[in-house]
């Protein structure tokens, strides 16, 4: 066996942490159990679930427009008969010069007939959710609508059907404003129902259709049968162009897989025997036959579409300030909107009391805070469909507020930053040997053990092209080495205390051991019938685009730390390749979350990235948990955000993305806040004493609708975020790529 320092094997990565045990450290098992009981459903199930969605968000929009052009339609007549002072556009005179007073009311009480259905049909949600909202003794944007629309109608009726209880020249109606009012803020709510359903439809990108059926292998033939009945075993034939149907690992054949629905990764990647396949991805060049590891709601497809809907069902900390917010912003306009209506009754100009009613009902429709509860959730929504774009799963909105607050951000080292498995790095051949010979003779001799770094030898020369011969003997010699005659020849593989155990001078090679291990690289010594033929350098080498990654953090302010249990030196090393200044080394798996704690209370918003069970703790104690997973790992559920890539780069777009959806949402809350509170006073009437200036209802309902329009509008920016991180990352892939 061979002597190495570090943590080179790896660690599993399945974790599962209940969501009520975040801020506890406790890991709960089995995985596979609780994850099978959580996703018990079908394969079809998501996609049904995705279907059904999007046709909810079509069918609501559908409805909510029928309601507006009812609404609409109604509004036109009614406006047409409302202002006989107004001549050119009062109806009746074009069919003649005069209209009696008599024609005036009866035209004005079809008004009012024509606007309670539009009351009743196409604003009738606004009534019920006032009702619901007093009932639990509250008040919400229904309320306002409801008590504006309402007051107006039944003010009109009433001056309409016994004018002679009102002042002179106060008998007038405004079923218009009725009408008009809750055909405006219809169409707001079908705008924010139609952006909701198109942000759906991004995501439904995301995931993309399952696979109908699979081509499966049974009693040695094949047969095409429905993706539901594919069984956790089954070999499953996929074929040029295909889409892969479910979770497996190819068993034949090879290929090069698309697997951006998954990973947001454009480039194809090589999938040989041994590899893990994931469903819904498609297949490009070559064939292959899987065996299936995940069916059903065990796929990552599912598994993405659960989480990206659970987020998207979830609030942030802001969304939920904002509701308290208007839980008592509402009953404070209704205060100031009878504070209105008395102040203009008492002190307002003649005919004071249609002045009260106009400016309290005004009051009533401008403060409809609908603009400001639907500010937050429009960005959450856009944001969180943007991330799972790019393979990057937020839990839920706190995880995406948290994550736009971090300052520090935590990676553990061993198949975080790294690859997470030994790799042979450097063969040096001393004099009078070659460098194929060398590495030729080492992996021959490491042939037989089963040690993950003679195995790194061995898979490190086939790479190569290099032949690996069956040694005629094989002795492990323990905490030395191995004892082997390859071809007729006696070699040693193993590390400075065989070399001194057998005599074998070294000290050629000794300055570029020193070299080596400086890097953090585990170092074996070959020799050969009794003289040292070179060394051979195996390590666990750094993902190709980890340096990049913590550059892109770094410059968004971040403190980047390497938390490892690794040992000192080897995680310096690898901390100076990657950029990384401060290292937290030799730190027991159980010690992990402890560290975390610590940075916390130094008073730093703290992000952990890890993939193993023993960074469960780590990533639970965190403000934000990211867990590295290829999609298949059950590690999903024990972060708050999921990189599916596997890439570090990940980490900086999520925090990026999150960093630019509540900047968005902030944008469309300050102006939400900020219109109602100009618009409140304007429309209490407090530019009429100066300038004359009072603000319609009408006028009121349509700048309410256009601040609808605007969030929305400013919600869908998002769609069209580009993050530094990934753009840098593909200028650089693009490079690689065109050089090679």
């Amino acid at each position: 066996m061979h002597m190495h320092s570090g943590n080179h094997a790896g660690t599993g990565k399945a974790v599962l942490v209940d969501e009520e045990s975040v801020g506890r450290t406790r890991v709960h098992a089995p995985p596979a159990k609780r994850l099978a009981e959580s996703f018990r459903a079908g394969a079809g199930a998501h996609e049904e679930e995705a279907d059904h969605e999007t046709a909810a968000h079509m069918n609501e929009y559908r409805r909510l427009m029928a309601k507006f052009w009812f609404a609409a339609v109604i509004s036109i007549p009614t406006i047409l008969v409302a202002y006989p002072n107004i001549t050119y556009l009062y109806a009746p005179y074009l069919l003649t010069d005069a209209v009696s007073e008599g024609i005036i009311r009866l035209l004005w009480l079809l008004s009012g007939a024509l606007t309670l259905p539009v009351m009743f049909y196409s604003g009738r949600q606004f009534f019920t959710g006032a009702w619901s909202a007093y009932k639990h003794h509250s008040a919400d944007m229904n309320t306002l609508i409801a008590l504006g629309t309402s007051a107006a109608w039944i003010y009109s009726t009433v001056a309409v059907l016994f004018p002679g209880i009102f002042p002179e020249g106060t008998a007038e109606p405004f079923y218009d404003v009725t009408a008009v009012v809750t055909a405006l803020v219809v169409l707001g709510q079908a705008l924010e129902v139609r952006a909701k359903g198109q942000t759906s439809q991004a995501i439904r990108k995301l995931i993309g259709l399952q696979a109908k059926t699979a081509r499966v292998m049974r009693h040695g033939v094949e047969v095409e049968i429905p993706v539901e009945e594919v069984e956790v075993g089954d070999i499953v034939v996929v074929r040029p162009g295909e889409k892969i149907p479910v979770d497996g690992v190819i068993v034949e054949g090879f290929s090069a897989v698309d697997e951006s629905m998954i990973t947001g990764e454009s480039l194809p990647v090589d999938k040989k025997v041994g590899d893990e396949v994931v469903g819904a991805t498609m297949n490009t060049t070559g064939s292959f036959k899987f065996r299936a590891t995940k069916v059903g709601k065990d796929t990552a497809l599912a598994q993405i579409v659960k989480m990206v809907q659970d987020a998207m069902g979830s609030k942030a900390p802001i969304a939920r300030m904002v509701d308290v917010v208007s839980s008592y912003f509402v009953p404070a306009v209704m205060i100031v909107s009878i504070l209105t209506f008395l102040a203009w009754l008492n002190f307002g100009p003649s005919p004071a009391l249609a002045f009260a009613i106009v400016t309290a009902v005004t009051v009533l429709i401008i403060a409809c805070p609908c603009a400001i509860g639907m500010a937050v959730p429009m960005s959450l929504v856009a944001g969180l469909g943007k991330a799972a774009e790019h393979g990057v799963l937020i839990r839920n909105g706190e995880a995406l507020q948290l994550a736009s607050q971090l300052k520090t951000v935590v990676l553990d080292k061993t198949g975080t930053i790294t690859k997470g498995k030994p790799e042979l790095t450097d063969v040096i051949p001393a004099p009078g040997f070659d460098h194929k010979t060398v590495l030729q003779l080492a992996a021959s001799a490491d042939k037989p053990s089963e040690h993950p770094l003679a195995q790194a030898i061995v898979q490190g020369a086939q790479v190569r092209g290099v032949e690996v011969l069956d040694p005629s003997s094989f002795n492990a010699i323990p905490g030395h080495g191995v004892e082997t005659e390859v071809d007729g020849r006696r070699v040693l593989v193993g590390n400075s205390k065989l070399m001194r155990r057998e005599g074998i001078e070294t000290g050629s090679l000794e300055a570029e051991v020193t070299r080596l291990q400086g890097e953090g690289k585990t170092v074996m010594y070959v020799a050969v019938d009794g003289r040292a033929a070179g060394v051979v350098a195996v390590a666990d080498t750094i993902k190709e685009d980890s340096v990049e990654a913590i550059r892109v953090m770094k410059e968004m302010g971040l403190e980047v730390i390497m938390l490892t249990g690794d040992n000192e030196r080897t995680a310096r090393a690898i901390a100076r390749q990657v950029g990384i200044d401060r290292v937290l080394a030799e730190v027991l798996p159980e010690d992990k979350a402890h560290q975390v704690h610590l940075l916390k209370a130094e008073g730093k918003k703290v992000g952990m990235v890890g993939d193993g069970i023993n960074d469960a703790p780590a990533l639970v104690e965190a403000d934000v948990g990211f867990a590295i997973g290829t999609g298949t790992d059950v590690a999903i559920e024990a972060a708050d955000v999921t990189l599916m890539s596997g890439s570090l780069k990940g980490v900086a777009y999520a925090i990026e993305t999150s960093r630019a959806t509540i900047r968005n949402a902030k944008q469309s809350l300050f102006g939400a806040f900020v219109y109602n509170t100009l618009g409140i006073p304007i429309a209490a009437g407090i530019l009429y004493p100066a300038f004359g200036i009072l603000l319609s209802p009408i006028l009121a309902g349509a700048a309410m609708a256009m601040s609808s329009v605007t969030v929305v509008s400013n919600a869908n920016r998002l769609r069209f975020f580009k993050a530094k991180s990934f753009a840098e990352a593909g200028r650089s892939r693009s490079m690689e790529v065109s050089v090679s």
